[in-house]
């Protein structure tokens, strides 16, 4: 460490430490990567990549993410858009968790999903991606589906699990082993032009009160499909209430559920404690009564 901080840097203003610098650290001390930044970090240095986030994220909270330890189960629609952002946000170790190949289908939606890898196990795309645009970020590639007898073991020393599974019993089933396991849990869906996401922190039964009355099967995803946008829209939402859960702070979409409606542009906050409040863009202020899909 004391040779590290006392490495010539070629740049550092502002706290930033240039990456040409972090390279060259980690030829010369014989480091990866992750050590480097987690040295800088705790020493007050910012890597000059997130100088765009220090205006709202202070190095203390950049540490505080690169710390963290965060499961994605599925790595496909929702699970690529979340994994990118993840590893551009700085958060330091992600678990990808998904059993499948790419298909033709994937590829009007699927981030992590290019002609060049149809047939490659999605874990292992979203290992090269990442390594592509932040090798100070660890991926651990699980090539399985998450279930019941696994469960625990998959989600053992992680702070936050995010769902992007396709499948609303599994996604049960995920919901009661974070409960277990006292994980908070960030849950998403698609469908079409639809979506919603919320927050399920230990103790909570947000998850469970949202498909009280599902019977079977994997529910609208199948039946209207998903379009490009839509997946990065829901995505983005999730990575944002991971992002707060991490650093304590803002407001959680605890006990509700935000429902997006993107063909109407609007945006509807349904309270699983209370009655259901209605957000919209301008373009649909006079329409407050349409519910959202």
């Amino acid at each position: 460490m004391t040779k590290l901080l006392t490495f010539p840097v070629k740049q550092l203003t502002g706290g930033l430490l240039a990456w040409t610098d972090q390279c060259a650290a980690v030829e010369r001390f014989g480091l990866n990567h992750a050590a480097v930044e987690g040295l800088a970090l705790e020493k007050g240095l910012l890597p000059a990549r997130y100088q765009r986030n220090q205006h709202m994220i202070s190095v203390a909270e950049q540490l505080q993410l690169f710390r963290s330890r965060i499961a994605v189960i599925g790595c496909g629609g929702l699970g690529g858009y979340i994994i990118e952002e993840l590893a551009r946000l700085g958060v330091g170790n992600i678990v990808a968790i998904d059993p499948d190949i790419f298909e033709e289908h994937n590829l009007n939606r699927q981030l992590l999903a290019t002609p060049h890898n149809l047939g490659q196990a999605k874990v292992e795309a979203a290992l090269k991606r990442v390594n592509e645009i932040n090798p100070s970020v660890t991926v651990i590639p699980v090539r399985d589906f998450f279930c019941t007898a696994n469960g625990r073991e998959l989600l053992s020393g992680v702070t936050v699990v995010v769902d992007a599974l396709d499948s609303i019993s599994s996604r049960l089933e995920l919901a009661e082993i974070c409960t277990q396991m006292q994980i908070p849990m960030v849950h998403g869906a698609i469908g079409g032009w639809y979506g919603h996401v919320a927050t399920q922190l230990p103790g909570d039964t947000t998850v469970q009160s949202i498909y009280r009355n599902w019977v079977e099967g994997k529910g609208i995803e199948k039946e209207l499909g998903n379009p490009a946008f839509t997946p990065a829209v829901v995505a983005s939402l999730q990575v944002a209430e991971i992002c707060k859960i991490v650093l304590g702070r803002g407001e959680l979409l605890r006990h509700r559920k935000l429902s997006i409606d993107l063909l109407e542009m609007e945006i509807q906050e349904i309270s699983y404690d209370g009655p259901a409040k209605v957000i919209c863009f301008p373009s649909c202020e006079n329409k407050p009564e349409r519910a959202a899909k």
